[in-house]
């Protein structure tokens, strides 16, 4: 397994799973919400021959959803702790130089982190790869295998 690139990618998906939390958090709210008009909708339909009805369909929906999108919430959770508990043995140099690299990488980083931390790209990379070493570390508590 090559745990670098693994760390890599969890720090590429990052920002995208913190998204995620709060926007599974506000579907689960809206989807309970619904859930409220569902039960109040009134039910004279009579089900079809062996069926349910609609709007029996709806709240079974609605419910088995609400549990999958809970399920998927924790387990997000979970990974961003993860991820929080490794980043946090970083420095804030080392911190800022995966952030810029990897979790909110946008073209002509680099440069600019040379010019801010007043070093060589080829210092700079040294620099990310002792840190994403560190993280790898932290996470996996092995490099390489």
């Amino acid at each position: 397994m090559d745990f670098k690139r693994e760390a890599i990618d969890k720090l590429k998906s990052y920002d995208a799973k913190q998204q995620s939390l709060q926007r599974t958090t506000e579907e689960i709210l809206r989807l309970e919400e619904e859930m409220v008009s569902l039960q109040g909708a009134s039910s004279d339909s009579t089900p079809v021959s062996g069926g349910g009805s609609t709007q029996d369909e709806a709240l079974v929906n609605n419910i088995a959803l609400r549990a999958e999108l809970a399920k998927a919430r924790t387990a997000t959770k979970r990974w961003l702790d993860t991820v929080d508990a490794a980043l946090s043995i970083l420095n804030d140099e080392e911190f800022r130089i995966l952030d810029k690299m990897f979790i909110h990488s946008r073209k002509g980083q680099v440069e600019q982190l040379c010019g801010e931390l007043h070093i060589e790209k080829s210092a700079l990379y040294t620099k990310r790869n002792a840190a994403l070493r560190r993280f790898t570390l932290a996470l996996y508590g092995v490099t390489e295998l």
